[in-house]
């Protein structure tokens, strides 16, 4: 384990605050950048500061991290500013929790651009759409995964880990085998 420097959260946090500037202008331009595209644009940065802090505040306090520089993405130091530490051993509990409530920023983007090219094909739209999918759906979960999770002491037990790709299969002497 190591201590991040503040350039190295700076970069861990660079693919999620483009997955949230790429959704709002994708929402803005998804309804041809009227006032109420613009508000649903403001409204999604919003959320997605939102999120961040939700995270923070709900999840972070019971991260083994919380309160270092060991936190890749710098939100267990955040978090000691905003909540007092929670109990370690329902780390996975909480996340398994409150994940679920930033899991529309990743899919209110698609759908908006889904509904406007359904409606009149637009290359602008199709390039901010297909931008936002894959900073959201290859490159956040990449960093994640080889960035933070790396590190981590909770990664055994962690939801993020033990879906998909970064499920890792145990020894068979762990698992009881021989």
């Amino acid at each position: 384990m190591r201590d991040y420097s503040n350039s190295e959260v700076l970069v861990a946090n660079g693919p999620y605050a483009a997955m949230i500037l790429l959704g709002a202008a994708t929402i803005a331009s998804s309804f041809q950048l009227s006032p109420g595209a613009w508000l649903g644009a403001i409204g999604y940065v919003l959320a997605g500061l939102a999120g961040a802090v939700w995270i923070m505040v709900f999840v972070c306090p019971h991260c083994a991290f919380y309160d270092t520089r060991r936190c890749p993405c710098g939100y267990g130091k955040m978090a000691a500013r905003l909540v007092p530490k929670g109990q370690g051993h329902c780390f996975a509990q909480k996340f398994k929790r409150h994940i679920p409530v930033i899991v529309p920023l990743w899919l209110v983007p698609v759908l908006c651009g889904a509904v406007s090219l359904t409606q009149a094909w637009s290359g602008a739209v199709a390039g901010l759409v297909t931008a936002f999918a894959v900073d959201a759906f290859v490159v956040v979960p990449l960093i994640s995964r080889k960035h933070g999770c790396t590190d981590c002491p909770q990664r055994e037990g962690c939801p993020w880990m033990n879906l998909g790709a970064g499920k890792r299969q145990s020894p068979p002497a762990e698992r009881g085998e021989s």
